[in-house]
C-alpha cells in the first residue's frame, strides 16, 4: 500500500518534470566564457521564442544567416580555403593542364601574398573568383564536392593537429545549434564558392544544401554550346560546372541573394568584415520583427592569427554600427579544440 502511495505522489511530479523539460529552451555553451555578446543573443532568443513577448517571433520568420569564413571556420590559415584550393589545382594538381597564363600569375599573387594578407592591395578578389570559375569547369557537383573534400582532409598549414575541414570554430557550432534548436532557421550566405561551402560546412552545422547560399559560376549541359534558353537537356546528360563567374556574393550582393533566394528578411546576421555590412544592416533594418548583428573580430593572437590593429579599427566600425561584436580572445574559451596549437 505504501508503495503504491509513493507512485501516486512520485508519478504526477515525474510528469510535471518532463512537461518542463519537454518546454525548456536552455542551453550549455561548453566553449563560450562569459560574455556580452552570448548574453545579448540568448536574451534575443528568449524574447522571440516567447508568444506573450513584444518581440516574439513566428517559427516560420525566425531566419538567420551566417557568413562562413572569419564566422564559422577558420579564415587566416594563412589565407581564405577556397584560395589555398585555387593554388592547389593550378598549381600543384598535375592531373589538372588547362591552367591559362592568368590564372597562373594569379595563384602566383595568392602564394606570395598569403603570410602578408596584401590580397586587396593586389586586387585579388574577381581574378580569383573568374580564374577559379575555369579551373575546375567540367566537373559534376559530387565530384567537386570530393575533390574539396580530399584537399581538406590535410593539414592546416600554421597549426598542429588540425585538417582545414576541422577548423570550424567550436563556439559556432554551438550557436548555430542553439538556434536551430529553438527553431530558427539557419542559412550560411558566403562570399566563396557555394559547392565549396556545401562541401566544408553542410554536415559540421546541419546546414541543408538549399540552405546554403555563395559565390555562383554558370552550370551548364554536358554537351551545351549554346546559352541555356536555347539548349535541351537530354536524358541521360551530365550537369557540369560552367566557366564563368556569376555573382560574387560579398556586401549588397549578399542582400541580394537572401532577397531572392530565402524571400524573408532576416532577424539575426552574423559575419566578420565589411563584406557583410550590408546582410548585417538588413537583419537590423527588418520591417516587421526586431533584428540584431553580429560581428567576429580576430584578436586572438595566441590560438589562431590575427592583426590586432584591424581588429581594434574593425570592433570600433562594429560599435558604430550598433553591431554586437564577438571577440574571438575573450569570449571564446576554445577556438578548434584545445589540442589544436597554432605554429610560428
Amino acid at each position: 500500500m505504501k508503495k503504491i502511495i509513493k507512485l501516486l505522489f512520485i508519478a504526477p511530479l515525474l510528469a510535471l518534470l518532463i512537461i518542463v523539460a519537454s518546454c525548456s529552451k536552455s542551453y550549455e555553451f561548453k566553449y563560450w566564457n562569459e560574455a556580452d555578446s552570448l548574453n545579448s543573443l540568448k536574451t534575443f532568443v528568449s524574447e522571440a521564442i516567447d508568444e506573450k513577448s513584444n518581440n516574439y517571433i513566428p517559427k516560420e520568420d525566425r531566419i538567420v544567416t551566417f557568413d562562413m569564413d572569419g564566422t564559422l571556420v577558420g579564415e587566416l590559415y594563412p589565407c581564405y580555403f577556397e584560395y589555398l584550393l585555387f593554388c592547389h589545382r593550378v598549381l600543384d594538381d598535375e592531373t589538372y593542364k588547362d591552367a591559362t597564363p592568368k590564372m597562373i600569375e594569379t595563384a602566383n599573387l595568392i602564394k606570395k601574398n598569403k603570410y602578408t594578407w596584401n590580397m586587396k592591395e593586389e586586387n585579388i578578389t574577381l581574378d580569383h573568383a573568374e580564374g577559379q570559375a575555369k579551373a575546375f569547369a567540367g566537373m559534376k557537383e559530387d565530384e567537386f564536392i570530393t575533390y574539396v573534400r580530399d584537399f581538406a582532409n590535410t593539414n592546416a598549414e600554421g597549426f598542429n593537429n588540425l585538417k582545414y575541414i576541422d577548423a570550424a570554430y567550436k563556439p559556432m557550432i554551438e550557436v548555430v545549434d542553439y538556434l536551430q534548436k529553438n527553431d530558427f532557421t539557419t542559412y550560411i550566405v558566403s562570399g566563396s564558392d557555394r559547392f565549396i561551402c556545401r562541401a566544408l560546412a553542410s554536415s559540421v552545422f546541419n546546414i541543408p544544401y538549399n540552405q546554403i547560399i555563395g559565390m555562383d559560376t554558370t552550370i551548364v549541359g554536358g554537351n551545351q554550346d549554346k546559352d541555356g534558353l536555347n539548349y535541351q537537356l537530354a536524358q541521360g546528360e551530365d550537369v557540369l560546372r560552367g566557366d564563368s563567374l556569376l555573382i560574387k556574393n560579398l556586401k549588397m550582393n549578399k542582400v541580394v541573394a537572401i532577397t531572392k533566394e530565402i524571400g524573408k528578411q532576416p532577424v539575426l546576421a552574423f559575419g566578420n568584415s565589411s563584406g557583410d555590412t550590408s546582410m548585417l544592416n538588413y537583419a537590423i533594418n527588418n520591417t516587421k520583427y526586431h533584428g540584431q548583428g553580429y560581428m567576429l573580430v580576430a584578436d586572438d593572437i595566441d590560438r589562431d592569427y590575427a592583426n590586432l590593429e584591424k581588429a581594434e579599427s574593425l570592433r570600433a566600425t562594429w560599435v558604430k554600427n550598433n553591431f554586437h561584436v564577438i571577440s574571438m580572445k575573450n569570449d571564446f574559451k576554445t577556438i578548434y579544440g584545445d589540442s589544436v596549437l597554432k605554429t610560428n
